[in-house]
């Protein structure tokens, strides 16, 4: 969700209202903790619901703790039995770490309940219903321009690969574009002068409002192999939304052997914009495609410790020989 957007919550039903434009999606089977200091909210993140052994209850509850809250409202999403004691077993762990539980709510097939609430006038046995898109929280929500997808897969879409006869389009012209660089001597420092080019012309054009064409996507994910150009492109990359678009054609696009240099650059523009759903999936189609790609590695990391883009300075990517060459 953009940081620049606003929204007041004040009771359960908004924050059930305001969860899906917090995440960019509906969750569903899923444990949701979100986080205020004062009457901003300042965390949210989501995972999957606990299986009966309760394995990473605790490292769940050191992040939310780590993050400094006031209060935490913890939602779950699913079927009663495994919901209701993922909401237990998760307050009281974060209970036990410092952090204040202000709502502990249950939604299954589309109505809700507050967890221990017995009060049939606030919370009658059959649930309430789940606020609709024209809830306050949601309409103010889509009004300043947030969009919440209909569940995980759809945003998994968003950076799936190009199939078919595009997919092979690809994987054509990106051997051609390695033969050509190859034969005009593209390496080392060559090979990072010819990337940083590539990369200014996809910003102007994307800038611009225009795509780049197949052959240029090719020869621009062969040059983010280089780490120098994907350092240099993050460290300068600023805040305007068109790099989303950009970065998200390209790791869609680009023939797969690639994809690690422009999916984290997507993820690293969609964590300053404040999607890190966006973010964390861009990263796991990354990882999925090469697991030791180390500037992946390292947005794992800084994604998995609930990091805010406003806590990191400066970041910059590893400067060490890249793997995938």
């Amino acid at each position: 969700m953009d940081p620049e957007c606003t929204l007041t919550v004040r009771s359960s039903a908004d924050f059930i209202a305001v969860t899906p434009y917090l995440l960019s999606f509906h969750p569903d089977d899923s444990i949701v903790v979100i986080g205020t200091v004062g009457s901003r909210v300042t965390f949210a993140a989501r995972h999957d619901l606990l299986a009966p052994d309760h394995a990473g209850v605790t490292s769940i509850a050191r992040l939310v703790a780590a993050q400094r809250l006031q209060e935490a409202a913890v939602l779950g999403y699913g079927r009663p039995e495994a919901v209701i004691r993922t909401l237990e077993v998760l307050g009281d762990e974060l209970v036990r770490h410092g952090v204040p539980v202000r709502d502990q709510l249950r939604i299954t097939d589309g109505r809700w309940w507050g967890l221990g609430c017995t009060s049939p006038t606030c919370c009658p046995p059959e649930g309430k219903p789940v606020p609709g898109p024209d809830s306050a929280v949601a309409a103010s929500a889509i009004f300043q321009g947030q969009v919440a997808l209909p569940n995980r897969a759809a945003l998994i879409a968003q950076v799936a690969p190009a199939e078919g006869e595009e997919r092979e389009r690809m994987a054509d012209l990106t051997v051609d574009v390695c033969t050509r660089f190859m034969a005009a001597g593209w390496s080392g420092p060559a090979l990072e002068k010819a990337g940083r080019r590539l990369v200014r012309r996809a910003e102007r054009r994307y800038a611009a409002g225009r795509a780049l064409t197949p052959e240029e996507i090719a020869e621009l994910g062969v040059a983010l192999a280089h780490p120098a150009v994907t350092g240099h492109t993050l460290d300068n990359s600023r805040d305007e939304p068109w790099r989303i678009a950009l970065w998200t054609d390209v790791t869609r696009r680009v023939d797969p052997f690639w994809v690690p240099g422009p999916a984290c650059l997507l993820a690293y523009v969609a964590w300053r914009a404040g999607m890190g759903a966006l973010a964390r999936v861009a990263i796991d189609r990354a990882l999925v495609q090469d697991p030791d790609h180390r500037l992946s590695r390292t947005f794992d990391r800084l994604l998995a410790a609930g990091i805010s883009h406003d806590a990191v300075a400066n970041l910059k990517p590893p400067r060490a020989r890249s793997s995938r060459r």
